[in-house]
């Protein structure tokens, strides 16, 4: 089970702090319309992977710390993971990325994350370590969640927070409009997707300095 202590005494200036991060100056790097950059990352099995072995696939880029409340309200409410299972049925690539640097008490082990996997039912097709944060910073990442969808022909279709609650309450994620289902949905019918971009929000990447 999620611990869920950290989300129900994460103080109103941290949460304040998490959510400045929203601004519009926060948009990703690497925008919708733009190819999406080619990376190689060591997954939490020890095995190498790139992004352009998935290629002809849609694929879905998540950014991932499990000591941040807002990701853990996508968890703790199973949401992450019923998006996992919904679209990984439907041929969409799911890959979670950590950025978060070995220096931050926020680390976390390949083999803790492999119990973390676990205990939280992670259902990615690939679960990345990004210890130098070359990855989130070619991608522009900021937070956790901070999301990524990418089509067939490898352009970015949807850059931006996971959805319009901005908030660490898992209750919230009922009544959110979905911003990374809508994208998937709408390219995958063959229509434009009609918000491409939104403003991130959650904990900040705790990269490497």
């Amino acid at each position: 089970m999620i611990e869920t202590a950290m989300i129900k005494t994460f103080g109103a200036a941290a949460f304040a702090a998490a959510v400045a991060l929203c601004a519009p100056a926060a948009l990703a790097a690497v925008a919708a319309g733009q190819p999406a950059p080619d990376f190689t990352l060591t997954d939490i099995a020890g095995k190498q992977r790139w992004l352009s072995e998935f290629k002809g696939k849609y694929v879905v880029l998540e950014w991932f710390n499990s000591e941040c409340p807002f990701v853990q309200k996508h968890y703790e409410s199973s949401n992450m993971q019923a998006l996992q299972k919904r679209y990984g049925g439907k041929g969409v690539v799911w890959l979670t990325i950590n950025s978060t640097s070995p220096d931050s008490s926020n680390y976390r082990s390949p083999a803790q994350s492999q119990q973390i996997a676990r205990d939280w039912s992670i259902s990615s097709a690939a679960f990345m370590l990004d210890p130098e944060g070359k990855v989130g910073q070619t991608y522009g990442a900021r937070t956790t969640p901070h999301m990524w969808v990418i089509d067939p022909q490898g352009k970015v279709i949807y850059a931006g927070g996971i959805d319009d609650k901005a908030t660490y309450r898992a209750a919230d994620v009922q009544s959110a409009r979905n911003f990374v289902a809508a994208a998937l949905d709408e390219s995958m019918a063959g229509k434009a997707v009609a918000v491409p971009a939104a403003a991130p929000y959650g904990c900040s990447v705790k990269y490497k300095h």
